[in-house]
């Protein structure tokens, strides 16, 4: 075991890990794909034929989608406080962050730290300084909503191909003139491109057939890329709300699902296919404190402003409540649902776009490898601050699948080349296995069409 775990070389700009076998490549190597893709798609096939599977997706994922729709991100900048205290906050929160195995603090230390002071100034009866820094925690908290709802406003108008409110209007005018029109249509091809891929990207996990576990869809994003992703692809979300018109959360976890029945066959409903259970683990930014329950706000994605109420109500992580009674209301119960998808028997998690710097998070995926029947694929694009390799190295590398690089972690090449397709096309299974019968054998090309996963088997 610690041999398999001194094989690999952490400089090198990609790794990967299939099983016992390791290669690594350097910046001036070249991956051939079809080579690669020989050990990676069988691999990944039969981890997401694991009894239950699980896909934990961080701010890496918008970055991606983003990235090939050629939008900015909102990133993860850090915050400067008015007040005497300004310096202190952002010492301490540097503290914090190292403490934490997180290297480089940001916003969410920031802010986590501001939180911590204006209880303490509140306590002391500082009233003058708590009220400069309350003021100044929804000043940066507005800013914050701004951008992640910018972002989603950016990509609907590429979508939509409307660009008359769009900040790019101007650049399009004044760079390419006459041209600007056709180059408004190239932004709206990418950004259909990258709804593609990431729609592809969701349904090779939510494709599960339903006699088997559904897919647990666990992020720390706020923004909602898969919530929208889900809706264009048709994948069915369950999560703790109910309601229709003000959706309420529910700390009674139900297990809700979806059924229909057959023709000719009553008395036995079946699971519909596509569904899969979402959970947002640091909240989302149409969530709100209303009194003591929690409501989804029928905010549209692309809306182009947020509520008029105070952000103070927005529930984000580490943003606080008003009284104690709900101040771990409702993180512990994501936390909670996290846990008990991965602490189980025979039980996968795929990571993507996460970097490993949330120290709650590392404990509970640190608690499901101790099940000898658990597995762990880790995607990420890099590992500059050393947080997988600290985390791969304290566990059996037998239970660890790592992909690292920025050829592995872009999703063109993953839903292309590696991710298995989609296999609840019965049709298609049929027709493979009359062609194997007959002695057929059907071509395979690189989008994966004519392979299929025997998930029954």
């Amino acid at each position: 075991m610690e041999n398999l775990k001194n094989t690999i070389n952490w400089d090198h700009e990609h790794i990967m890990k299939i099983n016992r076998s390791i290669s690594t490549y350097d910046v001036k190597d070249e991956i051939v794909e079809e080579e690669v893709r020989k050990q990676i798609e069988p691999w990944l096939s039969a981890i997401f034929q694991s009894e239950h599977l699980s896909v934990l997706l961080g701010a890496g994922l918008t970055t991606a989608v983003t990235s090939i729709a050629s939008l900015p991100s909102q990133g993860m900048w850090r915050i400067d406080f008015d007040g005497a205290y300004k310096e202190r906050i952002k010492t301490y929160a540097d503290i914090k962050a190292t403490k934490s195995d997180r290297g480089k603090a940001n916003l969410e230390d920031d802010l986590r730290t501001a939180f911590e002071l204006l209880a303490g100034l509140q306590i002391a009866g500082h009233e003058v300084d708590a009220l400069q820094l309350k003021t100044s925690i929804e000043t940066a908290l507005s800013e914050f909503i701004s951008a992640i709802l910018k972002t989603e406003e950016q990509f609907k108008k590429a979508l939509e191909a409307d660009f008359q409110k769009f900040d790019i209007e101007m650049m399009f005018d004044v760079e390419y003139g006459s041209k600007a029109e056709q180059k408004k249509l190239d932004y709206q091809k990418k950004a259909e491109e990258a709804l593609s891929y990431l729609k592809s990207f969701l349904t090779s996990f939510a494709s599960r057939t339903a006699s088997r576990d559904r897919l647990n869809i666990f992020t720390t994003n706020y923004d909602r890329f898969i919530e929208y992703a889900c809706d264009m692809a048709g994948i069915l979300l369950l999560d703790r709300f109910i309601g229709k018109i003000s959706p309420i959360m529910r700390s009674t976890k139900l297990e809700l699902d979806y059924h229909y029945n057959p023709p000719g066959i009553r008395g036995e409903p079946r699971y519909v296919e596509g569904v899969a259970r979402l959970t947002k683990m640091h909240g989302s930014i149409d969530w709100k404190f209303q009194g003591k329950k929690i409501v989804r706000e029928p905010l549209q994605f692309g809306a182009s402003s947020f509520m008029n109420e105070s952000t103070e109500a927005v529930v984000i992580y580490p943003n606080s409540s008003k009284d104690i009674e709900t101040d771990f209301f409702p993180y512990a119960d994501m936390f909670r649902d996290f846990s008990a998808a991965l602490c189980r028997p025979n039980s996968a998690l795929v990571v993507y776009g996460y970097s490993f710097g949330d120290s709650h998070i590392n404990r509970i995926i640190e608690d499901m490898l101790t099940l000898p029947s658990t597995h762990l694929v880790i995607i990420a694009y890099e590992d500059s601050a050393k947080r997988i390799k600290r985390f791969y190295e304290k566990h059996n590398p037998a239970q660890i699948t790592l992909l690292i690089g920025s050829h592995f972690s872009d999703l063109k090449n993953l839903v292309d080349c590696y991710l298995p397709k989609a296999a609840i096309d019965k049709i298609s299974v049929k027709a493979h296995e009359l062609k194997e019968r007959r002695g057929d054998k059907e071509p395979q090309n690189k989008s994966g069409e004519g392979r299929f996963d025997e998930w029954d088997s």
